[in-house]
């Protein structure tokens, strides 16, 4: 992939997202509109459950996200090449921004987790990275890091 299908990865655009929910003597409704709510037009939603082992490994090249931790609870270790950081997911009416080319480790499931992911594009394999090793060489070769985090 050439630079120019790339973006720069950097974890100060990861933020949380407050999702609208309203709650009554019946229980909680969260209801997320595309572009409205959140800051992605939603073109795929998926979720994992019953989930026994750690899940991501990868990034992805053009594919921006919004985690949610639907039900239990998981920590996610995202990294941009120079920097890491872990956040814990653990409350229906809020979900995790994760832009395009930041690595993602997902671990630490409790047994009722369910992780449900809303993304801006159709699933395409070959537009992700499945390595930390080739991760950090595609940032080190098209944006010159020297830095690097430990996996």
């Amino acid at each position: 992939m050439s630079p120019k299908q790339i973006s720069k990865p950097s974890l100060k655009y990861v933020k949380w997202i407050v999702l609208p929910s309203i709650t009554d003597s019946r229980g909680t409704l969260t209801s997320i509109e595309s572009e409205f709510d959140i800051p992605i037009s939603i073109k795929r939603i998926f979720y994992m459950h019953h989930i026994s082992s750690p899940r991501g490994g990868h990034a992805h090249v053009d594919t921006d996200q919004i985690v949610i931790a639907s039900s239990g609870s998981f920590k996610i270790n995202l990294s941009d090449g120079i920097n890491s950081e872990i956040y814990e997911l653990n409350d229906a009416t809020r979900g995790l921004y994760i832009p395009r080319m930041i690595f993602i480790r997902i671990y630490d499931f409790s047994g009722d987790a369910v992780c449900v992911v809303l993304a801006n594009t159709h699933y395409d394999i070959s537009k992700s990275i499945r390595s930390w090793e080739e991760y950090m060489e595609t940032v080190k070769n098209n944006f010159n890091y020297t830095t690097k985090t430990k996996s």
